[in-house]
């Protein structure tokens, strides 16, 4: 991709919904630009009313060359960009190192956006990506590490001690911005099941929100909605019990249908190869729905041992939410609270998966169980112990 990144890049400020690429010069860079406004970029508590998004964009980009009418970006003459060249946003987390995996294994060129960290993401070199730089809290960042990306793969979530907005919001829409004035040709979001349907839920909202943001972009997209990951229920579930710590759960009959990260990511690149995807908005879930109670019964069948459950009831959640809302300082911890009332609300997070499987061509006997997976789990590591226990016999023995 022969161009020359955007230069100027500002804080987020009022944006605007429409957006304009106008023909210029071929001898013109590829500029971007936002003309800030002073009302601030999102207000949770009075921008978004229920089932509405007032996302509003403020953006000018020109490029060399000529505009489609489908709104793609001619960058002129250079080396073309290969389907093949991804960027993940989000690298290191659960799903996105999964996603960085698969895509390797399956021959892609792999570019890792990674913020700048202590302790470098090593791992993902040794596989064989690519790792850049980058913090979607600071825009300027962003446009170098999209030169010769044709799709990008967006997994990236702000850390627990954030404000939700900084990396969910204001993040995603400097990099959707970057992504159409860059050029890139299509854009993969994960978002959550039922998000249009918590507009108390800020986090929620805003994945919503950012779904309305992508659509109105122009650019080629796939929006996939989550339900949970199985990975999460290792460190919540599995790993207490074994170690005989306190598992904490609700009295709530949410039902969430888990997903292994793995099977996302092979449905998300076959997705990606599928032309008649494009534009669609999808949702994976596992199996089958299942409660707290009975993940934890499960954990406890496998491991062999009962778990020592301190159950938190619905009513505390609510209560804490409340009080925090009192302080500007826990406005954040506010927001997470909301998000964890909903998963202990007497909703189902699950879908049909059977259109979706026809429409990929899976075959539903291939995407991995609750209980497989989690017995795969106990049985390699209740291994491992024995394994250690028997080498700390022989060690005894010898001394």
């Amino acid at each position: 991709m022969a161009c020359k990144p955007p230069t100027q890049l500002a804080t987020p400020g009022k944006i605007l919904r429409h957006r304009k690429f106008t023909a210029t010069s071929t001898t013109n860079p590829l500029s971007w630009r936002r003309i800030l406004s002073p009302e601030p970029l999102l207000s949770l508590s009075t921008s978004f009313p229920s089932g509405k998004c007032n996302v509003k964009q403020l953006v000018k980009c020109s490029a060399s060359g000529t505009a489609e009418a489908t709104g793609a970006v001619n960058l002129g003459p250079g080396t073309p960009v290969r389907p093949t060249s991804i960027l993940v946003v989000g690298a290191t987390g659960t799903l996105g190192r999964q996603i960085v995996r698969r895509a390797l294994d399956e021959g892609y060129d792999v570019r890792c956006l990674v913020r700048p960290r202590p302790a470098p993401a090593d791992f993902l070199r040794d596989w064989g990506a690519t790792v850049v730089n980058a913090d979607l809290s600071k825009p300027e960042t962003i446009p170098a590490t999209m030169v010769g990306v044709h799709t990008i793969i967006d997994c990236a979530t702000g850390r627990p001690e954030e404000p939700i907005k900084t990396v969910d919001w204001e993040g995603k829409v400097a990099l959707i911005q970057c992504a159409k004035a860059m050029g890139i040709q299509k854009y993969v979001f994960y978002s959550i099941h039922n998000c249009d349907k918590h507009p108390e839920v800020p986090l929620m909202e805003i994945k919503y929100c950012t779904e309305k943001f992508l659509q109105d972009s122009g650019l080629t997209h796939v929006i996939i909605r989550l339900c949970g990951f199985m990975q999460g229920l290792i460190g919540q579930y599995a790993v207490p019990i074994l170690e005989e710590k306190s598992v904490w759960g609700t009295d709530a009959p949410t039902r969430i249908a888990y997903m292994d990260t793995q099977d996302i990511a092979r449905l998300t690149l076959i997705a990606l190869r599928n032309e008649k995807i494009n534009g669609k908005l999808l949702t994976f879930a596992g199996p089958r729905a299942w409660t707290t109670e009975e993940v934890i019964t499960l954990c406890e069948r496998l491991a062999g041992q009962d778990a020592n459950v301190t159950t938190v009831p619905v009513s505390i959640l609510r209560f804490t939410r409340q009080l925090t809302r009192f302080f500007e300082w826990t406005n954040d911890v506010a927001d997470r609270l909301a998000f964890s009332e909903v998963l202990t609300s007497d909703i189902v997070f699950s879908v049909p998966m059977n259109g979706t499987y026809n429409l990929l061509g899976v075959d539903q006997k291939d995407i991995v169980t609750l209980e497989k997976y989690l017995q795969d789990y106990f049985t390699n590591i209740l291994k491992k112990l024995k394994d250690l226990k028997a080498q700390s016999k022989q060690t005894d023995f010898h001394i």
